[in-house]
């Protein structure tokens, strides 16, 4: 027990240090905004509802965010931006048409549907201080993942854009 009073000391410190963190927390370099999500939660989540998802998908040829450079080289600058837009295309599309009979996985959306509103929430407060700025190419970018998504009736554009959840988990990532 002789160490425990040291251990006692540099864990309190470690958590005053960064309390916002907890385990499973990573934090992304969007540009100059900087926020920080439980991507272990979020793909824990994802995992245990994706095949039930996607089999639910009757459009398996077409898809929603891997189009041709759809995320495809988003410059560093643009990262904050497609990811608000992406964000709050999940939160405002997605999410809310992806209910299912199966409570469990309802849950699982709710869960990863509030990170994402969490996340959309701290990138919007970065944007406010004019430290997000959407350049033409993310705009682009981000128009042709709306048209690929308006391309579909509402409920299989959003099974489908959840079915791809992890098309963008591994873009950002691999941007991280």
């Amino acid at each position: 027990m002789r160490g425990s009073p040291l251990f006692l000391c540099l864990f309190s410190m470690s958590c005053c240090v960064n309390p916002m963190l907890t385990a499973g927390d990573k934090i992304f370099h969007l540009g100059a905004c900087r926020v920080s999500m439980s991507m272990t939660e979020i793909r824990a989540g994802f995992s245990a509802i994706k095949a039930n998802i996607q089999s639910r998908d009757p459009l398996r040829s077409l898809s929603i965010l891997s189009h041709p450079h759809s995320l495809h080289k988003v410059k560093v600058g643009d990262r904050c931006c497609i990811t608000h837009h992406l964000f709050t295309f999940y939160v405002d599309k997605v999410f809310k048409h992806c209910r299912t009979e199966d409570s469990f996985v309802n849950r699982k959306i709710s869960s990863i549907a509030n990170s994402f509103l969490s996340a959309r929430r701290k990138l919007g407060q970065c944007r406010e201080q004019n430290n997000c700025v959407c350049g033409e190419e993310s705009t682009e970018k981000f128009k042709q993942i709306l048209a690929n998504y308006e391309g579909l009736n509402v409920t299989s554009a959003a099974m489908k854009s959840l079915g791809e959840l992890d098309i963008l988990l591994d873009w950002m990532e691999k941007a991280r």
